[in-house]
């Protein structure tokens, strides 16, 4: 018997353990696989534009992400900084290793707060109020408060080309059997879709033919209870590039092989963040696109394309990449993918992110429509703090 079970390890799930047991609550975090835990499989950024704000509030209510997100960086910079200070954002480009290992040493030293390795495939709901769940393995586990933060795992499939299969993130097991539960007990559910760019060999680019993006040259922290004491010049840099028409032209010559034109994905995004074939065919007008080529970490040889997310099949994709300058002989680690998960709309929500119809069922983070690292552990820390 737990006074709070958690669903869902990413950063929602994590926010969420953390403020129940903080708060001196038995919790139990309940997670497919313990190693991807506060995993990042987008970017490995925190911070940006509007969202460099949300970290900061997170930290104020007692979160873990922007002290994590201090201490785990490889580079920090302010954005709009020759703006006004209404639209100045902090940003950090983490290390997607340490993040994640950070987190997970945070949560293993809580008190109150245990992390289990399993999937849940239903809810026990007696009189419209929570009970506990069942997980795959058949274990009942009793709970007075249930936060759902499954993330894009939920009936989640992976998109590249005309290939359609079952997965999550890394090629993980998704969870296939919570959806079902959910809508016995009158919870609508709908379909969303979202992408993530390909990770290159590092060593396969030509730097000296995109522009250096070092960090800031003061120290910064999104922390209030965090004193910065890093190397500044030790800061790892990112790189700018950009596409240009032989690459327009590649994508618009193939958009037939695409997942997101060909019919084959149903969802529509959580909010605008494009793909590239997204980007070419709605801004027809535009010449070229940012690609921002940024670390994924210290302890390894990939590099990421920011604003390259495609559902391409892999062909296609060497040839679009190739055409930008400093991508000329990339090579493909991780080929990018369109994942397309179930969620719900959000108006079956209170305020307090509790279920309107079910007493004591609480949500967060991208199951509920959301997107993105810092939007998703800001509604993690809500509903952990309301359960």
């Amino acid at each position: 018997m737990y006074e709070v079970i958690v669903i869902g390890g990413g950063h929602a799930g994590c926010e969420a353990s953390l403020a129940c047991a903080k708060k001196g609550h038995t919790t139990l975090l309940i997670t497919g696989n313990i190693k991807n835990i506060a995993d990042m499989p987008c970017n490995p950024s925190i911070g940006g534009s509007a969202k460099g704000i949300v970290v900061r509030e997170i930290d104020a209510l007692g979160g873990y992400m922007g002290y994590n997100a201090d201490i785990s960086h490889l580079q920090i910079k302010m954005l709009n900084s020759k703006k006004g200070p209404g639209v100045r954002s902090l940003r950090c480009q983490a290390d997607k290793t340490t993040y994640p290992e950070n987190m997970l040493k945070e949560l293993l030293n809580t008190p109150n707060l245990t992390i289990k390795e399993d999937l849940v495939k239903e809810l026990i709901i007696e009189n419209n109020e929570v009970q506990g769940i069942i997980t795959e393995t058949n274990e009942k586990i009793s709970a007075k408060k249930i936060i759902i933060t499954t993330g894009t795992y939920l009936n989640a499939d992976i998109l590249r080309g005309h290939n359609k299969h079952k997965g999550g993130p890394h090629g993980e097991k998704p969870s296939l059997y919570l959806s079902e539960s959910l809508q016995k007990h009158g919870i609508k559910m709908r379909r969303l879709k979202t992408g993530t760019p390909p990770r290159v060999l590092k060593s396969s680019i030509n730097y000296s033919e995109c522009q250096e993006e070092k960090g800031d040259s003061e120290l910064l922290s999104f922390s209030n209870f965090y004193e910065p004491t890093y190397d500044i010049d030790k800061q790892v840099p990112c790189y700018l590039t950009y596409t240009n028409k032989e690459t327009h032209k590649i994508i618009l010559d193939n958009l037939d092989k695409c997942a997101l034109y060909s019919g084959l994905i149903v969802g529509i995004g959580p909010r605008y963040c494009p793909s590239i074939e997204d980007k070419v065919v709605r801004f027809a007008d535009k010449d070229r696109h940012q690609v921002f080529i940024e670390p994924e970490g210290l302890y390894t040889n990939e590099m990421y394309l920011g604003g390259m997310s495609s559902s391409m099949p892999e062909d296609v994709q060497y040839a679009m990449y190739r055409t930008v300058p400093g991508l000329e002989n990339v090579r493909i680690v991780r080929n990018a993918y369109a994942i397309e998960y179930d969620c719900i709309n959000a108006v079956q929500l209170k305020s307090s992110l509790e279920f309107k119809k079910i007493e004591g069922l609480f949500a967060g983070g991208q199951f509920n429509g959301s997107s993105g690292y810092e939007e998703a552990a800001a509604q993690g820390s809500v509903a952990g703090i309301n359960a």
